[in-house]
């Protein structure tokens, strides 16, 4: 099992061993016994970087390890790893407001389903609970300012070995991505659109 780092760190450079270096197709499928590389999963994109000096295009979750696939072979043993900062710093961003998104739609009554905290396609997703009330982007996104401008910080819990985040004296959600220290490193969020299809409430979102 890959420790992850990342669920107790926001440290961007480790030293790490590399377990297996296994050739795959046209790259190198990287084990390494301790990451701070973030997977794909959880509506989230995956971190890129570099294992010493070989880039890490993808990161995969496997049942029992982490995967990173890299464009040239690395030796077994100690090394350098580094996270890109740029991407990580985005993927955070879009994480963290796809969260306030979900504590203001959910307190109107609504269930979140799945988000998708990718550039240029956010998004979360709802369902009406009883007694859920109509919303609109402007309320969501007052509502999302106003928590900007308190900097609320972010807290990390476990419960029951599940890790959960929250931000102030928001309610935390169980959840293994990454997310900024405090809200007024979100920078601006946008509330783009909302839509209803079929019962599902979509709100579309951006961070700049």
């Amino acid at each position: 099992m890959t420790l992850r780092l990342f669920f107790h760190s926001d440290e961007l450079k480790a030293n790490v061993e590399v377990l297996d270096c296994t050739p795959h197709e046209n790259e190198f499928a990287v084990v390494l016994r301790a990451t701070l590389f973030h997977p794909q999963g959880g509506g989230q994109p995956c971190d890129t970087g570099w294992i010493d000096e070989s880039r890490v295009l993808r990161v995969v979750q496997e049942p029992d390890r982490i995967v990173h696939y890299v464009d040239q072979p690395v030796k077994p043993g100690m090394t350098q790893i580094r996270v890109d900062e740029q991407q990580r710093c985005f993927n955070s961003r879009m994480h963290s407001a796809g969260h306030l998104i979900g504590h203001f739609i959910q307190a109107m009554g609504w269930t979140p389903i799945k988000a998708h905290h990718w550039p240029d396609e956010g998004r979360v997703q709802f369902k009406p609970a009883e007694g859920a009330r109509e919303v609109d982007a402007q309320s969501v996104q007052y509502g999302i300012n106003q928590w900007i401008e308190h900097d609320l910080p972010r807290l990390t819990s476990l419960r029951e070995g599940v890790r959960e985040i929250g931000f102030g004296e928001l309610p935390a959600y169980g959840c293994g991505g990454t997310h900024v220290r405090s809200l007024k490193d979100l920078g601006t969020v946008t509330i783009a659109s909302l839509a209803q299809k079929k019962g599902t409430l979509s709100v579309h979102y951006s961070v700049d």
